[in-house]
């Protein structure tokens, strides 16, 4: 049973009781998803550097998510002002930065990471949003290691 600060969810990885301080409002949704508003940050397990942002809305929607700078040093996202004041953040050292994952099943060698389309949390006021980034040298589909094209 959950208790007055908690709710009781149905996720990918099963049921859990999640305090109300795990949830993070995206008041833009996220790309392809924009009528889910809820979610919660999962880790997949202890060693892995792969997180599920889940839904609160919806058991079956789970994006796998990582910090890049966990697969690249080199990565530099934009956020505009408007972005910035309903993050309620004055620098982007205030807020994690998190990517999408995709691990084709089976084939682990060919994970990508979506560069082009970040999600800037921040984790005090549990707010987040995807912020689409319109420079060349982050693709939607980079692969750890290749090599990132040069700032023109």
């Amino acid at each position: 049973m959950a208790k007055k600060d908690e709710r009781v969810v149905d996720t990918r990885l099963g049921r859990m009781v999640l305090p109300e301080d795990r949830v993070l409002l995206f008041p833009r949704g996220l790309i392809g998803f924009m009528e889910h508003r809820e979610f919660t940050l999962i880790q997949v397990r202890e060693d892995s550097p792969f997180l599920v942002l889940q839904s609160l809305n919806d058991p079956s929607l789970g994006l796998l998510v990582a910090d890049p700078y966990t697969f690249m040093t080199e990565y530099e996202v934009v956020i505009g002002e408007a972005d910035r004041k309903l993050l309620g953040i004055d620098t982007r050292e205030q807020a994690s930065l998190l990517v999408t994952v995709t691990i084709p099943q089976g084939m682990p060698e060919r994970t990508t990471l979506n560069l082009s389309g970040p999600i800037v949390v921040n984790n005090q006021a549990r707010i987040g949003l995807q912020i689409p980034q319109t420079d060349s040298r982050y693709p939607a589909h980079y692969t750890p290691g290749m090599a990132l094209l040069k700032k023109s």
